[in-house]
């Protein structure tokens, strides 16, 4: 290889190299911030935070539903807070990527897929569903969280 092809080529290789490192440098800027339900720290620390944002990605915490009705009630609302929350983080039912879901009784899993199925649009995030030994806090019947990106 001549002088000046050797050059060109390890010119080239270090061009291609800081191109490849720019969305590293990228990522690295990435911070963590928490969404605060109606843009408002709480005045005590709480025991976590509803929605934290790192980058592009949303992390939603679980949410149940702590009021009387069957399964099909409990995921209705719990799936409409958690639109709700990922609105105000900037991101959408669409853009979830990953869901746990959480039942106090495995009993109620064909219910709850019924009101799950087709809210998350036509191509549905990865799922996990388990039942939870001991239940769910709060006497909710399911518990959901997600991760999602905006």
């Amino acid at each position: 290889m001549a002088k000046s092809n050797r050059r060109k080529f390890l010119a080239a290789g270090a061009a291609g190299a800081a191109a490849a490192a720019a969305p590293a440098a990228a990522a690295e800027k990435a911070t963590k911030k928490v969404v605060w339900a109606n843009g408002k720290k709480p005045d005590t620390p709480p025991l976590f935070s509803p929605v934290t944002t790192f980058g592009d990605l949303v992390f939603l915490s679980g949410i149940g539903y702590h009021k009387e009705g069957d399964i099909k009630v409990h995921t209705q609302n719990v799936l409409d807070q958690l639109e709700a929350r990922l609105k105000d983080a900037g991101s959408s039912m669409d853009k979830v990527l990953k869901v746990n879901v959480y039942l106090a009784d495995l009993k109620d899993y064909a219910g709850m897929n019924e009101v799950f199925k087709g809210k998350f649009g036509p191509e549905p995030p990865v799922r996990t569903t388990i039942a939870a030994a001991g239940g769910i806090p709060g006497n909710s019947l399911v518990e959901i969280d997600c991760i999602a990106h905006k």
